[in-house]
């Protein structure tokens, strides 16, 4: 019996990031120890004032249809938040609350593009990037970018990939999955570029604001006053606070933007979540320093890691400003046999880790970098010392 299926799934890849996690369960199911640094997700819990946010919106009886684009006390929060904390000004209707920041990407893209034009995306980007513009029809510009700049795309660069049907640039910083972050001056070296371009918007991916170690503020590109009014700034809070279940996220953007998303959004899901909505007003009210206590651990995982991985041959390394990642180079292996399994790229590497290894990481190749692998530090001390011993012994 024929499958008739559009060619729209047929072409759309799948996630590797979720792949891979589903690789590792299977081995777990089959009573194999994996140990898992592939999945972007804190291995925090929620903090308590936040849950008892959530408990008390349930007895408030929340349980009706909310707004298309979200509570107005919740965007009232997250206007609150970008004053605070990126010193940017949105009003009420440049706020569209949405069921997680992929969600309000994909907003961004069905509103934007048409078909033939094209998203620059400095290499390596977040994984589901250039499906979602595929997904709109619209054609992925990749510009590549190497460990030695910290994975990132420099004026020239961007200069250089810009051509008349360039509709858009998305990027995220702090990086997924590189961990690299962008100074002030360097989005605004970006910024002078683009001032020759006026019709080409810019998608600021800002999900890790908060993982930070520089001790520097965080820099948005809407903050230069010639890109406030064609920045989309995305955010939401799966990751510094712990809530990646609970699915909210959000754009602070031009007001017509913003329209434009919630038009979409009232076609395909309607508004995001009751209750988690009603929790994360609680959570964007507190002062960003109430989940220090989780960037601090994850400096002391990145610096574990780095530690660790220095330590074994053919990983080569930068240092992470953010986010909970890491990015190796490990194109040392390519071309080698290591026990009777030959290594071509990184996503044979990446398999190899998995079955020889047992731990699970993730092909650079998924976020436009076939040179490297993804390894996430959202797990424990010791699952990372242990994942990284049986890594070294695998490769040695």
């Amino acid at each position: 019996m024929s499958q008739p299926l559009s060619d729209r799934i047929l072409n759309m890849s799948t996630s590797a990031t979720l792949a891979m996690a589903a690789k590792a369960r299977e081995l777990r199911a089959e009573g194999k120890d994996i140990i898992g640094l592939s999945l972007g997700e804190p291995d925090f819990n929620t903090p308590d004032f936040i849950k008892d946010a959530a408990i008390q919106a349930i007895n408030d009886n929340y349980n009706s249809y909310t707004p298309v684009d979200g509570y107005v006390e919740l965007k009232e929060a997250i206007i609150t938040k970008f004053k605070r904390d990126n010193n940017l000004t949105y009003t009420l209707p440049q706020i569209v609350v949405s069921t997680g920041a992929k969600q309000s990407l994909a907003n961004v893209a069905a509103v934007m593009l048409n078909n033939g034009d094209e998203v620059i995306l400095p290499c390596p980007y977040w994984v589901s990037y250039s499906d979602i513009v595929k997904l709109n029809d619209g054609v992925p510009v990749e510009v590549k970018t190497t460990i030695d700049t910290d994975f990132k795309m420099t004026p020239s660069q961007l200069e250089a990939a810009i051509t008349p049907k360039t509709k858009m640039i998305w990027f995220s910083s702090p990086c997924n999955p590189s961990g690299s972050l962008y100074s002030k001056a360097e989005l605004e070296g970006l910024a002078k570029v683009l001032e020759n371009y006026p019709n080409i918007y810019v998608v600021s991916d800002e999900i890790y604001e908060h993982i930070n170690y520089t001790g520097k503020p965080h820099a948005s590109m809407a903050q230069i006053p010639s890109m406030y009014d064609r920045t989309i700034t995305v955010n939401g809070v799966s990751k510094a606070f712990a809530m990646t279940g609970w699915r909210i996220g959000y754009i602070g953007a031009p007001d017509w933007i913003a329209r434009a998303c919630n038009k979409m959004q009232g076609q395909i899901t309607s508004g995001a979540n009751c209750i988690a909505q009603r929790a994360v007003i609680t959570a964007l009210k507190a002062d960003s320093s109430v989940v220090n206590y989780m960037i601090d651990e994850f400096k002391v995982r990145r610096d574990l890691v780095l530690k660790l991985l220095n330590d074994i041959e053919g990983f080569k390394t930068n240092t992470p400003e953010g986010a909970f990642y890491v990015f190796p180079n490990v194109t040392h292996f390519f071309g080698k046999t290591l026990r009777g399994k030959t290594i071509n790229n990184a996503t044979d590497f990446s398999l190899y880790l998995l079955e020889e290894a047992l731990v699970a990481t993730v092909t650079g190749d998924a976020f436009g970098n076939p040179d490297c692998i993804r390894i996430s530090y959202a797990a424990s001390q010791d699952n990372i010392i242990e994942a990284i011993k049986r890594i070294k012994e695998a490769v040695s």
